[in-house]
């Protein structure tokens, strides 16, 4: 290589060495921040993914469109009798899953639900409402541990978060069994552990990744990866979705205001 290509390689290499560090100080600086320095991750957000309907890549088929997938790998490493289980939830998905009953999605299916939630956040906490059911989720940043008393465990767990740099790491355990984790008939057990962790793309976008351990379960820990869309519609707002109170519809006092 003569003297005048490698001065124009070794240019080529430093420009795009200083854009990729531009770019990432630009992004760093334009995310949104609390005044304690923090990300801000206050607002109302969605996944246009179609991780509910199926986590893994899927065909379209009826009941849902196709979709790449948000597994690391593809697949979700099933004990072969938990496996056998998933297959039974599938062929039954129809009545059996907890969505259709309205109960609370849990954790981390809440997140990736076809439907907007909003955050709001402060020094101690941030807290998430959902808008199908208003499911509500409080994760701690004030540096408690877990509650060591849950008893028959909860349908949204219990989350404790704590920052790596512009990376909240959030640590949800003391879940019950109640909850799918997508439409395909996807599960847990009791014993389900999640390490969420949330960064910012762009102000407008949310990197969202969670491991999923479930030693009743699964084989081996696993790992999901989606992304969040700030809904920046005019005047958008949370609407009240509680399905459940549907058959009663008519009774609503509401209904007769004119």
């Amino acid at each position: 290589m003569t003297r005048a290509r490698r001065l124009a390689a070794a240019t080529a290499l430093l420009a795009i060495a200083f854009t990729g560090t531009a770019a990432s100080a630009q992004t760093g600086s334009q995310i949104p921040r609390r005044a304690d320095g923090h990300p801000d991750f206050a607002g109302i957000w969605q996944t246009l993914s179609e991780a509910d309907y199926d986590l893994e890549p899927h065909a379209g088929r009826q009941d849902a469109p196709p979709g790449p997938g948000v597994v690391e790998g593809g697949s979700i490493p099933y004990r072969p009798e938990a496996l056998a289980q998933k297959q039974r939830n599938f062929a039954a998905r129809e009545k059996d899953d907890p969505r259709l009953k309205c109960w609370v999605q849990g954790t981390p299916r809440g997140i990736y639900y076809p439907a907007p939630f909003q955050i709001f956040q402060r020094d101690s906490d941030l807290t998430l409402v959902h808008q199908f059911g208003h499911q509500v989720r409080t994760i701690f940043t004030n540096g408690t541990g877990h509650q060591t008393d849950t008893e028959d465990g909860y349908y949204l767990g219990d989350s404790r978060a704590k920052w790596d740099g512009d990376t909240l790491v959030v640590d949800v355990t003391g879940f019950n069994e109640e909850t799918w984790l997508d439409r395909a008939g996807n599960y847990h057990s009791d014993a389900l552990h999640v390490v969420e962790r949330w960064s910012f793309v762009d102000k407008d976008t949310i990197s969202y990744r969670a491991t999923i351990e479930d030693p009743k379960v699964f084989t081996k820990p696993w790992s999901i990866e989606l992304l969040l869309n700030r809904r920046r519609d005019k005047n958008f707002q949370l609407i009240e979705d509680y399905c459940f109170t549907l058959p009663y519809e008519q009774a609503y006092p509401h209904k007769e205001v004119k």
